[in-house]
């Protein structure tokens, strides 16, 4: 189960020659996979390209039917390593996975694979995570494609060309031996248009058509001296061999135009921004036309020295985009200008920012001042200059009316969210034993880190808090605690982390937020899920890991039992037993659990059945406007409106429209020992006579009780 269903669109991989799919970048990705003739594809979830995954799962009849293996792997890691069957044998494999923190945790497989080469093609669909949206360090690709001389392809962000790139890197990578990464940035996964298809390639070799003897051969295993061998092999060979392929197919696009005395090279997952910069300017069309000279750079690693060269020839000065730094591309421009003797002027940081992500308006100043500064002949620059500060304007003129920039909007829990009681049960926890160091993980549980709770003190790595906290632990007055998340548990939590726990005797506690998919990925199975993504049962569970590594002391407990849950944990902390200490909180994502039950309760009203939903609210004559509750809860449909009491001037707690009645704010007031204004209300679609008769009663009485608080509040005033 993934966040979104792809099973109506699935019909689109179907298509073949000659007809237009409309659709989605990363269901066009999986279709330009099948046009290949893949044999095998596996991967990891991670935004920007968990979809893929997803597409794959809803798919998997369909690539059975072409014979093509797809399985949703443990790890980056693991799926890294699936890619070995593309070493011995020409078997077309690709695999997918967040960057860079995927490919971190993928390195030693991908490594000993770059060092070994392949047969078949190999392909790595990176999601490029970089930028204000993004969820991770702000780290790139680039540099580990070119520490291990692997291929680094970032197609302009449009269908056809993705699809095309996808097919060459194919072929790129069978013509040089060598494993191709291709990187896609969010924009370019999620943008829609059309290309035309072609038929889907049945893979050469796949359980429909098996390899009958095993192939051997040293010189490809990672060991001296076939290492050494690899290395000369490597520039010798694949390295000529790639880049002939990359002129021969013309990767590389050329954009001609009439201020050819300057130019700009960008790279292809740019070359939007940069057009739409231009446009801006007047000074390109909508149709790709462009009065500035542009050379795209689809493939960002390796560098075509003779490319770069021809293009710069005759300007005066080139304009280099490259998002985030070193600026690895600007530096292979300079070389191979000064090798080729040009003295053609290169800019790119100064113009724009050494880092951050380059959105349109950091594009739109970059070239302004690049422009200003080149003097091109022939062009307005007073116009440039003009049309420059009105696109700033609105924005100026917003922070005037605000006294300063816009306010953030920091990400937070979702309405219902079982995790956030267990942060709250902490809060409670600390009050009794004090403040304790808490080591974070990868996940949404890590949005603690933000207003109200401000719980979580480091982060490392995905399923790394435990083993994070083995340093800091022996220096501290008080147990440390770490959470970590049952995705981030069977990631690396369960090796890394409670294993070396368990071996090396460490006295601490860990709380495991079991809410039963990898959720902040967008709700994908894991092993302790109910089904994989097959849809095939499993019977793997948390607490049978736990014990299977000599974990003695293990609580399961649901999250929303704010109180037993505080408990748990000062237990936890002032128990005289040494060791390793779990607490399992268990408690289903709440979006999941919305998106399974909101269709069953759509076809039980249907048929007339009586339903009953629960909410909470908050009376307003008793809440005392103290509002601890929210700084407890931090639960987004709980917030303030005014007090109805004429004299009281404080705003009253107030329960909005999207409560999904996990009854988290009741269990908060009283856990904390809270004002006792929260109730609870049943609300009865297909309401039976007798829940008619009884609402009638309840709201007679009611009146009555309303009629005589009027009347009080009447003398009062």
């Amino acid at each position: 189960m993934g966040e979104r269903s792809f099973k109506k669109e699935i019909a689109l991989l179907r298509l073949g020659e000659g007809d237009t799919f409309h659709g989605e970048g990363i269901l066009a990705v999986t279709k330009a996979l099948l046009q290949s003739g893949v044999s095998y594809v596996g991967g990891y979830q991670g935004a920007p390209v968990s979809h893929l995954i997803d597409v794959m799962s809803d798919a998997n009849e369909f690539l059975a039917e072409l014979g093509v293996h797809f399985e949703a792997s443990a790890s980056e890691a693991t799926a890294a390593a699936m890619l070995g069957a593309s070493i011995n044998y020409p078997l077309r494999g690709a695999v997918t996975f967040k960057s860079p923190v995927g490919t971190n945790v993928a390195s030693d497989a991908l490594a000993n694979l770059a060092s070994a080469g392949v047969k078949g093609g190999a392909v790595i669909i990176l999601g490029e995570d970089y930028g204000e949206g993004a969820s991770i360090m702000q780290e790139r690709t680039h540099p580990f494609a070119m520490k291990s001389q692997m291929w680094l392809l970032d197609p302009r962000p449009n269908l056809p060309k993705i699809v095309e790139l996808v097919e060459k890197s194919f072929e790129l990578s069978e013509a040089s031996n060598t494993p191709v990464m291709l990187e896609l940035r969010i924009r370019a996964c999620h943008v829609h248009g059309s290309f035309t298809a072609k038929d889907n390639r049945p893979p050469q070799f796949s359980r429909k058509n098996t390899i009958a003897n095993p192939d051997f051969d040293y010189g490809r295993i990672v060991l001296p001296p076939s290492t050494y061998a690899q290395e000369k092999h490597k520039i010798e060979v694949r390295l000529p061999r790639a880049i002939e392929y990359i002129k021969r197919e013309k990767l590389n696009e050329t954009i001609p135009g009439k201020h050819d005395d300057i130019g700009i090279i960008v790279l292809g997952g740019f070359y939007n921004s940069v057009m739409r910069a231009l446009q801006e300017y007047g000074l390109a069309d909508g149709f790709g036309a462009s009065d500035v000279p542009i050379y795209v750079m689809n493939v960002a690693y390796p560098i075509v020295d003779d490319e770069i060269v021809l293009f710069c020839a005759g300007k005066r000065a080139v304009l280099v985009v490259e998002e985030s730094q070193p600026e690895f591309i600007e530096h292979a421009v300079h070389v191979a200008l000064r090798r080729a003797d040009l003295n053609t002027k290169v800019v790119g940081k100064g113009p724009l920012p050494m880092a951050g992500e380059y959105t349109l308006e950091v594009v739109l100043t970059g070239l302004a001042r690049f422009l200003e500064g080149a003097v091109p002949r022939g062009l307005d620059l007073a116009r440039v200059a003009r049309v420059h500060q009105a696109l700033l304007a609105p924005k100026k003129k917003a922070q005037e009316l605000l006294g300063g920039p816009m306010p953030p909007r920091p990400p937070g829990f979702c309405v219902g969210c079982p995790e956030r009681p267990v942060f709250s049960a902490m809060k409670l926890a600390e009050r009794e034993v004090g403040p304790f160091h808490i080591a974070a993980d990868i996940g949404c549980h890590l949005f603690s880190t933000l207003p109200p709770f401000n719980i979580g003190n480091s982060t490392l790595g995905y399923g790394l808090s435990l083993a994070s906290s083995t340093g800091v632990a022996p220096a501290m007055s008080r147990r440390v605690v770490s959470v970590m998340g049952d995705g981030g548990f069977w990631h690396n939590g369960l090796s890394s982390g409670i294993a070396n726990a368990v071996f090396n005797k460490d006295d601490s506690v860990l709380v495991i937020m079991q809410n039963g998919y990898s959720s902040a990925t967008g709700a994908q199975h894991l092993p302790s899920s109910a089904t994989n993504a097959k849809g095939e049962p499993l019977t793997g569970t948390i607490e049978g890991a736990l014990r299977g590594v000599g974990v003695g002391w293990i609580k399961t407990l649901r999250t929303y039992g704010v109180a037993k849950m505080k408990d748990a944990l000062v237990e936890a902390m002032t128990a005289n037993e040494k060791g390793l200490k779990v607490i399992v909180a268990d408690g289903e994502c709440q979006l999941a659990r919305q998106r399974r039950i909101r269709p069953q309760i759509r076809k039980q009203l249907a048929a007339g059945a009586r339903i009953v939903r629960t909410r909470f609210g908050v009376d307003d004559d008793v809440c005392t406007g103290d509002h601890a509750c929210i700084r407890l809860s931090g639960c987004p449909s709980l917030t303030i409106k005014p007090n109805p009491d004429p004299l009281k001037s404080d705003p009253v707690a107030h329960v909005d429209n999207e409560c999904v009645g996990c009854g988290l704010c009741g269990e908060v007031a009283h856990a904390a020992v809270l004002c006792p204004s929260f109730f609870r209300a049943e609300i009865v679609q297909n309401a039976s006579f007798w829940d008619r008769w009884l609402a009638a009663v309840r709201a007679r009485v009611i009146g009555w009780l309303q009629v005589d608080r009027k009347l009080a509040r009447a003398r009062a005033a």
